[in-house]
């Protein structure tokens, strides 16, 4: 499977509950914090729940 790779590129200031709890769960913690998440259902799905909040690259660093 493929990888994405996953910025926070907003504040979580002013999320709602859910919002934080997705970003905690991706595992982004501060702005300019970036993971790599297999590319699957459930990760599209959370990424689409913070897509105002983070930037999306496909592949590898």
């Amino acid at each position: 499977m493929a990888a994405l790779t996953v910025t926070q590129r907003k504040s979580r200031n002013g999320a709602n509950k859910k919002q934080l709890d997705t970003l905690r769960s991706l595992g982004l913690r501060r702005i300019g914090h970036s993971v790599r998440v297999q590319d699957c259902d459930q990760a599209r799905g959370m990424l689409h729940a913070v897509r105002h909040l983070v930037e999306v690259k496909e592949g590898s660093r």
